[in-house]
């Protein structure tokens, strides 16, 4: 990634109430779709792919959308539009490194996680059916909050729904996007930034406590007191 960071630190580890998972970059790789899915769209709408995907990555596409083609920005449009991706490229992504296995650990604990995402409930839902992987029961997606990241009203909504708004609650933030990292930060929550969509240097740059390169380096070691211990290695603390 062109980053000078240094990935061997000894393993550190710390407790939290809760997790809050960004989706794409985080728990999936979609990347090859959605390049695919902004080149469709910037030819229907006249503006050049390149332009919209060097600032749509971790917003959501409504925002993308307001600035580029206001016309186009509204809901029914959005959801049908993003709920095409998993259908159409189904086979264009895959799972982020150790998501799976973090993720399965924290149902079999029966811990609170969920989702907090920029896509849209039918991208979401569709993509986490196409890969098998575990729906949450409390999802929060770009329609729920007024304003996406790097705003904190998402996150702040998943503590919400996780009943750990309290600012005593320990909560973990795992994301891959700079706008995300500012967002889960602003919500009060500690930061675990993955080098899987940007560079380690701009994702230094968003202020994550930990940065990791993919959730290989994220696993649970005990659960005492109501809180869930990870270890995290090979990472850089910031």
């Amino acid at each position: 990634m062109g980053s000078q960071l240094d990935f061997t630190s000894e393993p550190v580890r710390a407790s939290f109430d809760g997790f809050l998972f960004d989706m794409d970059g985080t728990i999936i790789d979609s990347t090859p779709a959605i390049v695919k899915h902004w080149e469709n769209l910037g030819g229907d709408i006249g503006v050049d792919p390149a332009t919209i995907l060097a600032t749509s990555h971790g917003r959501r596409s409504i925002d993308v959308l307001k600035i580029l083609a206001p016309e186009k920005a509204n809901w029914e449009y959005v959801k049908e539009m993003e709920g095409r991706l998993p259908r159409e490229h189904a086979s264009s992504a895959t799972e982020i490194p150790g998501a799976r296995t973090l993720i399965d650990k924290l149902i079999s604990l029966a811990f609170p996680w969920t989702i907090v995402t920029s896509g849209t409930r039918p991208l979401v839902t569709g993509w986490l059916s196409v890969l098998s992987l575990a729906i949450p029961e409390h999802i929060v997606t770009a329609e729920d909050v007024p304003v996406g990241k790097p705003d904190p009203e998402c996150y702040l909504l998943g503590r919400k729904k996780l009943g750990l708004q309290d600012e005593g609650k320990d909560i973990l933030v795992l994301e891959d996007a700079p706008a995300g990292i500012k967002a889960g930060k602003a919500a009060g929550c500690k930061v675990i930034g993955l080098v899987t969509s940007h560079t380690a240097d701009q994702v230094a740059a968003a202020g994550p406590d930990w940065i990791v390169k993919d959730l290989e380096s994220v696993k649970v070691v005990g659960v005492e007191g109501g809180k869930v211990t990870i270890e995290i290695s090979n990472a850089v603390r910031c």
